[in-house]
């Protein structure tokens, strides 16, 4: 065996080296035309990576020419190909007004049911014979749509302390030092919390947003959350967070030190009012209070229609209480006792979508989806989307009306819409016309007829591409502010 393996090795021809020293260039062909077709394979069947050029879904994935930053994400197209979207889901798709462009927007509707959006809510049914009932978020997906109120809103800048509260110190929102019974309370003018256009962003970006001047916040939302730190001091009784929405008051007593043993953290809702309407109360499961010194982490919200109770990250209690069409609200802050120590207050409000210009409930075929932006105040989604119908009436019209998306021009911009009207050039006046599929059309001005509008609120589910899952780019210090920093799953 050795002999063999030892055996020489007889030299090539001169027509062999030429042979082989051609062969590299063949191989690295191939090599690179594999890359290509793999490449291709990666990219329309397995992940895409793109940019978000509009903040229709911001916060959640920002792109805003004001700050100059844009998320790049990663889009798996895989899935899709053995399973059908899911709701909450954050979906790529090809436009259906305009197929040659794609949108990303997350999944609220899914086909055959009604949606509905009822003060800022989202609520479902089968069909006409079922009762509406409130559509819940998961918890991944709530705790990343969660808006935290805009530190550089002045009514939010500090708690205000309530009348006869005395032995208190307060360092903004964030430090509240308290001795003896007493509240503090936000907003601080009395007022209710609104949906602010710049809540939710990260860093300073909310205030370079010159869109937020467009869209002042006029609607109360309720659905609201604070969280912190709290240490109470052995003679305190109890800790009590007050969210109002609108005549309910939403209550999270949380035991301290100087509590009976069988004392539990409770939440209750009851109308301010009087009325003959008794409160609505859930308890927790086992009596528990807080220890004299020792920091715990809380969170109570209202959201959905369920109030609950979180103590160092755990769903303590959690109630389900009545819709309601009032949804002014505020957040208080409540001892009773020798005190406490509140550190990293917080303080969140869920999305308010609003209804759009059409204000109706969708009706959604079976294979279709409602998309619905997260920056529901300044997003093009499912509520607003129409076709358009034009048609040249000059020499040689077949009489037939081209179908595309329609939206008019802004006075700041007119050739951005669908269609465009230009008066003047050398060609005299013409309409410019984009189509369902991408393709523009010119038309002689006039004569020409504009025809019906349609809604269409809906995506098929052929033109779902993908879904989102992790925003790779910009990083710090490529954001220019070390509070963004945008590497994350999307949820």
């Amino acid at each position: 065996m050795l002999a063999r393996l030892a055996a020489p090795v007889a030299p090539l021809s001169a027509a062999e080296v030429l042979k082989q020293n051609r062969r590299p260039w063949r191989e690295n062909i191939e090599a690179l035309t594999m890359a290509i077709v793999m490449a291709v394979m990666l990219k329309y069947f397995l992940v895409e990576a793109y940019k978000i050029p509009t903040g229709s879904m911001q916060p959640t994935l920002l792109g805003n020419t004001d700050t100059e930053i844009f998320d790049r994400i990663l889009v798996d197209k895989f899935s899709y190909h053995f399973r059908d979207p899911e709701r909450f889901e954050v979906a790529v798709f090809k436009y259906p007004l305009d197929r040659s462009k794609s949108f990303i927007k997350r999944i609220i509707g899914v086909g055959p049911e009604h949606l509905s959006i009822r003060n800022g809510d989202l609520f479902t049914r089968a069909d006409d014979s079922q009762p509406w009932t409130i559509l819940r978020r998961t918890e991944n997906v709530q705790d990343a749509v969660w808006k935290r109120l805009d530190p550089a809103d002045a009514r939010f800048a500090a708690w205000k302390q309530l009348d006869g509260t005395r032995g208190w110190s307060v360092e903004g929102r964030g430090k509240v030092s308290a001795r003896n019974d007493g509240a503090v309370r936000l907003p601080s003018d009395n007022g209710t919390v609104l949906d602010n256009y710049r809540d939710g962003y990260p860093g300073e970006m909310g205030r370079k947003l010159q869109r937020a001047l467009a869209f002042p916040g006029v609607h109360p939302v309720a659905d609201l959350r604070l969280t912190g730190e709290v240490t109470a001091l052995a003679g305190t009784k109890q800790i009590v967070v007050e969210l109002r929405e609108g005549r309910q008051l939403l209550r999270f007593v949380i035991p301290g030190p100087a509590a009976d043993a069988a004392a539990r953290p409770i939440v209750r809702a009851a109308e301010t009012a009087t009325t003959d309407t008794a409160p609505a109360e859930a308890a927790a499961a086992a009596p528990w209070k807080l220890e004299a010194g020792r920091s715990v982490s809380f969170a109570a919200q209202n959201v959905d229609d369920q109030i609950r109770l979180e103590i160092d990250g755990d769903v303590v209690v959690a109630l389900e209480i009545p819709p309601s069409s009032n949804q002014a609200s505020s957040f208080t802050l409540r001892v009773e006792g020798e005190g406490a120590d509140f550190d990293d207050l917080e303080t969140w409000r869920d999305i308010y979508y609003t209804s759009g210009t059409k204000g109706r409930e969708f009706r959604i075929p079976a294979g279709h989806y409602v998309m619905l932006g997260d920056n529901t105040q300044d997003s093009s989604d499912s509520r607003e989307w129409l076709f358009s119908n034009y048609r040249w009436d000059g020499p040689g019209s077949d009489g037939e009306f081209v179908r595309g998306n329609f939206f008019p021009p802004s006075p700041r911009d007119p050739l951005n819409g669908n269609p465009i009207q230009v008066q003047g050039g050398v060609l005299g006046p013409r309409v410019f016309f984009r189509d369902e599929w991408g393709e523009m059309h010119t038309f002689i001005a006039k004569p020409g007829t504009l025809g019906a509008q349609e809604e269409a609120p809906y995506v098929a589910r052929e033109l779902v591409v993908g879904r989102a899952v992790l925003v790779f780019w910009p990083l710090w210090p490529f954001t220019g502010d070390p509070g963004i920093w945008r590497l994350k799953f999307v949820r």
